[in-house]
C-alpha cells in the first residue's frame, strides 16, 4: 500500500468536499479527511492533525485546509512526503477581511449561519455552470451540519493565522500548487507566489473552475493530483 493521503477541507466543509478524490485514490492508498474543529488557532489545529495522523503522509489542503497544511509542514517537515496546496493563500489575513469576521460571527450566534454562508461567502466561490446549484447546496449542507461553534472557531483561526511565506521557502518535497482559473477568493497571483517560493513546485490552473475545483472540475483536478502522487 502506498503512502497515506491526508486531505484538509476548506472552511465549513467536511469529507464531502473531497468525494471525487476519495473515490479516485482510496483503492491504492489510505485516504483520510481530517476534521477542522476543536481549536480556534491554526497552530492548535495543526498540532491536532499531527497528533492523529500516521508517521508520514502526503498532504493536500484546500483553502483553509491549505493554510493549515502550510503550518503542518512548517512544524513537522519530516512527516510530510509531498504537499499539495489548492486554492489557498500563504499570507496573513488582511485587516479589512479581519474586520468582517466579528459581524459574521455575531450573525451566526443569532442563528443566521445559513444567511452568512449564502449572502457573504459560498456563492462568490464558484463559476457559473450546470453543477453550480448542486455544489452550492452541498456547501450549505456541510456548513449547517458543522454548525455555529465550528464557524466561530474557524473564523478566529483564519483571522489570526501567521504569514507562511518564509516557511514555504524551506519546503523540499514534491509540491503541487493548484487553483481554479476563476478563483476570486484566492486568485492566481497568490498561487504564482507560492510556486515561486517553493523550490521546484508545479503550478496547475484548472479551467472553468472557481474556488472549489475539486467539485467543479473533479476529473481535471484528479489528473493533476495523480501526477503529483506518482
Amino acid at each position: 500500500m502506498k503512502e497515506p493521503l491526508l486531505l484538509l477541507p476548506g472552511m465549513m466543509c467536511d469529507a464531502r468536499l473531497f468525494q471525487a478524490q476519495i473515490a479516485a485514490f482510496s483503492s491504492e492508498r489510505p485516504v483520510m479527511v481530517m476534521p477542522m474543529s476543536g481549536h480556534d488557532t491554526i497552530k492548535g489545529l495543526a498540532q491536532q492533525v499531527l497528533d492523529h495522523s500516521p508517521p508520514r503522509f502526503a498532504l493536500a489542503g484546500l483553502s483553509m485546509g491549505g493554510i493549515l497544511a502550510m503550518e503542518i509542514i512548517r512544524r513537522a517537515p519530516e512527516r510530510v512526503t509531498r504537499l499539495a496546496l489548492l486554492d489557498t493563500n500563504p499570507k496573513a489575513e488582511l485587516p479589512d477581511v479581519q474586520a468582517r469576521r466579528q459581524p459574521q460571527i455575531a450573525r451566526a450566534k443569532q442563528g443566521r449561519l445559513r444567511d452568512v454562508m449564502v449572502e457573504e461567502m459560498k456563492p462568490n466561490y464558484l463559476v457559473d455552470g450546470p453543477h453550480r446549484a448542486a455544489i452550492l447546496d452541498l456547501c450549505l449542507q456541510m456548513a449547517q451540519d458543522l454548525g455555529t461553534d465550528v464557524f466561530i472557531c474557524q473564523s478566529k483561526a483564519l483571522a489570526s493565522r501567521p504569514d507562511q511565506q518564509d516557511a514555504l521557502r524551506s519546503v523540499d518535497v514534491p509540491t503541487l500548487v493548484l487553483c481554479g482559473r476563476a478563483d476570486t477568493l484566492c486568485p492566481i497571483g497568490r498561487h504564482e507566489l507560492m510556486r515561486d517560493l517553493i523550490p521546484d513546485a508545479r503550478l496547475v490552473i484548472i479551467e472553468n473552475a472557481g474556488h472549489l475545483p475539486v467539485l467543479e472540475q473533479p476529473e481535471k483536478t484528479n489528473e493533476a493530483l495523480k501526477a503529483w502522487l506518482t
